[in-house]
């Protein structure tokens, strides 16, 4: 919002440097981005008299002109203008004078005549007919203002010297949009009064039902619609004081008519339009819902197709107009207009928005009606056009007018909770005080309640009121304070645990990605996921981006997949990858999925292999200061090859599946190398380390004692089985285990394997005797025959 100063002067009196005004706006809750003198591109160019002008010696159209600018002695001018006069005033740009766009003037010769600066046209000056539309576009700007001297600056000349400022208004204050809404709120800044004026006109005999019907069909999208009819138009320019408040706002002006409805949006911010009464078929307005296959030409000549959950201005025969977007292409103001209907109406800012999205047309009063508007400000908007109209002179209003009000009148009353709002903001003000700061910005006071003007429908609660007690109580007068109490931020354990989980993965040489939470329902088919399987059931988005994001996944592994794809293509010779991802497990008779937090990790490259993602894996579980797991095979997982899967457990539950992805789900991702892929869960993982009590214990004092064990066992027996035998037999003297070697050569049976550990025992409390070291590897012998191993002789 553009807000010129001028304009401003009109409701309030502001005796400050525009810094501090600005600085001071900012600080009561109306944020200036920035201000901008008119004219500041100008310098040194004034208002000359044309006092002679004779022929140049060496050219049959340049003139040669002495001007009086002022000074002791005339100035020399050469133009090649030949609009220009003895007597004329006109625009004298000096020696060492700046144009806009940092053009420079200075004196010098043309064809061997001094010529001391230049004379000016519109264009140079940055100006066009709009703004003084008794120039010539092409020729001297030649000055009709009144009262005009030599010497006098520019600017002044023709009010080129206004400031306008431009705020930021937040959706939530739409009222703000608004020359009044600015000056009510610097009114309250400066703790001046702000009285707007009431609309007077004075009116022709008549009524607007003798020239045009009103209906409006759809209430719901139309809550009040007020015509008002001006006869005897007469097209012509606006004043010079509009034309500069308008350009001053920037908002070019057209015509009288037209500037009136753009005027009248700037100083009220109710959107306006105004019908030609000859375009209105059968003389009726009926504001309803378009019909599905109707069309309209816009004002901007595209036509736009019409569906019916859009508001349109008809009349009896067609759409005329988009309910708050643009008028159409016949309903404007001609040059032959002689009678007028205004409309100044409130549309739902829902149906505004969608309209004007769907048709991909965004204007000035569609970004106004969309942020909602008061209805109560179309009344005092439309009388104040039609007073502009009896000022200007350009047509007689028509007394009375049509209202079709369905609009809530009703104002929402709160109750002023003085003490609540001095311990939320932490000040000390008195209820007089409130009354006073809320009675400037328009609210009403009754009692112990606070009466809220309809133009602030932002005000629901005693939060709001605070909120305006704060901004104009100043909020650098508000005092620093501690909060009371404790607080002490810091992160959860589920959070630490997190945190821990991602620095061990990063560690083992992984990096972390995302991966959108929605994806297509063909990836199922992608990792062989079978029918029936309840993984296949997923969650269905109502309005998904495209098929291939329309269901909520129930497993992260097509998404590890799809990034290990991804970086294959790109040729790169190896991956290894985790994410921190959802699974959306649908609930039976629960609207929304459980969110199942997972743990994906994928490798592919030369060096990768089943054994590299199981020691990541318990490179985790160590993180995690779990000790005791369990590894079985697990041949059903549809994603992995069912010779190299296996599944996760830890105290009997499941923690998930890891292993090399099957040779067919590795075609369907177009993956033409050997990849690995695990799939935790997180929600288990922190829960079994939850379960672990972490202990410190002082270094040992006393040395171990190193046994090598090598015994002979089917080759289906895993190592992983033979380890938690030796556990069991060796007991707490069992301090390490390592294996260190698996043979299945020529000297083994077929069928067999032979496998080797080397086992460190240590006492904590002596240093351990061979007998008890070999007492232990015996309970370690025992425990392997009743898993089917024998010692290797």
């Amino acid at each position: 919002m553009n807000l010129s100063m001028r304009w401003l002067s009109d409701y309030v009196s502001i005796n400050d440097k525009i810094r501090d005004f600005c600085e001071k706006m900012t600080m009561s809750g109306s944020k200036v981005e920035g201000y901008e003198v008119e004219g500041s591109e100008i310098s040194n160019v004034v208002v000359g008299k044309v006092l002679e002008m004779e022929r140049h010696p060496d050219s049959d159209h340049l003139w040669v002109c002495q001007i009086d600018v002022g000074q002791a002695e005339p100035v020399q001018i050469v133009t090649g203008a030949q609009n220009v006069t003895v007597g004329s005033y006109v625009p004298a740009a000096l020696h060492k004078s700046t144009l806009p766009g940092g053009k420079e003037i200075r004196k010098g010769k043309l064809r061997g005549v001094e010529s001391d600066g230049m004379l000016c046209s519109l264009g140079e000056l940055g100006l066009t007919l709009h703004d003084f539309p008794y120039a010539i576009e092409d020729g001297i700007f030649l000055l009709e203002e009144p009262e005009l001297t030599p010497g006098m600056p520019i600017q002044e000349a023709i009010g080129l010297n206004d400031t306008s400022v431009e705020f930021e208004i937040t959706s939530n204050r739409p009222d703000c949009l608004s020359v009044l809404g600015l000056a009510r709120e610097a009114a309250a800044t400066y703790g001046g009064s702000f009285v707007p004026s009431v609309p007077v006109v004075k009116g022709v005999p008549g009524s607007p039902e003798d020239f045009v019907h009103v209906s409006v069909e759809a209430p719901d999208l139309c809550s009040r619609y007020i015509a008002r009819v001006v006869k005897n138009v007469k097209i012509g320019p606006s004043p010079r004081w509009m034309r500069e408040r308008l350009r001053a706002s920037g908002v070019r002006p057209i015509n009288n008519l037209v500037d009136i409805t753009n005027y009248v949006c700037l100083e009220y911010g109710q959107p306006m339009h105004a019908f030609d009464l000859r375009d209105i078929g059968g003389a009726q307005i009926n504001v309803r819902r378009a019909k599905d296959g109707e069309r309209l030409v816009l004002l901007d000549g595209t036509d736009k197709p019409l569906t019916s959950d859009m508001l349109v201005i008809a009349d009896a025969e067609k759409p005329i107009g988009m309910a708050g977007v643009m008028g159409g292409e016949n309903s404007g103001v001609r040059e032959d207009t002689t009678t007028v209907v205004f409309e100044s109406a409130m549309f739902d800012w829902l149906s505004v928005r969608l309209t004007a999205k769907a048709l991909g047309v965004r204007t000035e009063a569609s970004s106004r009606f969309e942020k909602g508007l008061d209805a109560q400000n179309c009344l005092p908007a439309i009388d104040r056009a039609c007073e502009l109209c009896e000022m200007l002179g350009c047509g007689d209003a028509v007394e009375g007018r049509i209202d079709v009000d369905h609009s809530n009148h009703e104002l929402r009353r709160l109750p002023l909770e003085v003490e609540k709002i001095n311990a939320f903001l932490g000040i000390e003000v008195s209820r007089e005080e409130m009354n006073t700061m809320l009675e400037r910005i328009g609210f009403g006071i009754d009692g112990n309640d606070v009466i809220v003007p309809s133009w602030r429908a932002d005000i629901e609660g005693r939060a709001d009121l605070a909120e305006e007690i704060a901004r104009f109580y100043g909020y650098d007068n508000i005092p620093s304070r501690c909060y009371g109490g404790s607080v002490q931020g810091k992160l959860t354990p589920k959070q630490k645990f997190e945190q821990r989980l991602v620095a061990n993965l990063v560690a083992v040489g992984c990096y972390e990605i995302a991966t959108y939470s929605f994806v297509s329902p063909k990836n199922y088919d992608r990792i062989r996921l079978p029918e029936g399987d309840p993984r296949r059931k997923s969650v269905t988005i109502m309005n998904p981006l495209g098929e291939d994001t329309s269901v909520m996944r129930t497993t992260i592994i097509p998404s590890m997949l799809d990034i290990l794809a991804k970086n294959y293509s790109f040729r790169n010779a190896a991956a290894r990858l985790f994410e921190l991802g959802f699974a959306y497990v649908p609930r039976d008779g629960e609207d929304l999925p459980d969110e199942d937090p997972r743990v994906a990790i994928g490798f592919y490259g030369a060096k990768e292999d089943f054994f590299t993602m199981k020691g990541a894996i318990e490179a985790l579980l160590r993180a995690a200061h779990i000790r005791d797991w369990d590894v079985q095979a697990a041949p059903d997982v549809p994603w992995l090859h069912p010779g190299r899967a296996a599944r996760l457990y830890v105290d009997g539950v499941e923690i998930g599946t890891f292993g090399e992805v099957h040779p067919l789900v590795l075609e369907n991702y177009g993956i033409g190398t050997r990849a690995y892929v695990a799939d935790l869960s997180f929600r288990a993982l922190f829960e079994a380390s939850s379960r672990v009590e972490v202990k410190y214990a002082q270094l040992p004092k006393f040395p171990a004692t190193t046994r090598d064990l090598a015994v002979v066992c089917d080759r289906a027996i895993p190592v992983g089985v033979l380890e938690a035998a030796i556990k069991r037999g060796a007991g707490k003297l069992l301090e390490q285990i390592t294996l260190f070697d698996v043979y299945t050569g020529a000297q083994i049976a077929a069928g067999k394997k032979s496998v080797a550990f080397s086992l460190t025992l240590r006492a904590p409390d002596r240093t351990l005797t061979d007998q008890e070291a070999d007492e232990a590897v015996t309970k370690a012998l025992k425990e392997l025959v009743e898993v089917g191993a024998a010692l290797r002789s």
